[in-house]
């Protein structure tokens, strides 16, 4: 093995006995883990929480699940509403003919 630094050819070890500089570099690790933060932020904004899960599910997957979670409920929270705000309008304005409004006279 040759130190990256000096060019030295040296023998197993962690340093590199001439110039003292590590021959193995240890590479951070990714910490993965689910966030109720990202969940919350999906289900108020779900296309945010779709784009975070689509960037993250190769290199933090239960991150991006929690993304991609939040997102999916927001969205059927948000279908559910609509749906339930039309029908409800339909049947005001429905209910709105059936009642008759009397007549406005002057005396």
């Amino acid at each position: 093995m040759t130190c990256k630094r000096c060019g030295k050819e040296v023998n197993e070890g962690a340093f590199c006995p001439y110039c003292g500089t590590p021959l193995y570099v240890e590479t951070p690790q990714k910490v993965d883990k689910p966030d109720a933060g990202y969940t919350v932020l999906g289900f108020f904004l779900p296309v945010i929480g779709l784009i975070l899960y689509l960037v993250w599910k190769d290199d933090y997957p239960l991150r991006a699940k929690s993304c991609g979670k939040g997102a999916l409920i927001g969205a059927i929270v948000a279908v559910a509403l609509w749906v339930l705000s039309i029908v409800l309008t339909l049947l005001i304005t429905m209910l709105g003919l059936l009642v008759t409004v009397p007549a406005f006279t002057l005396l």
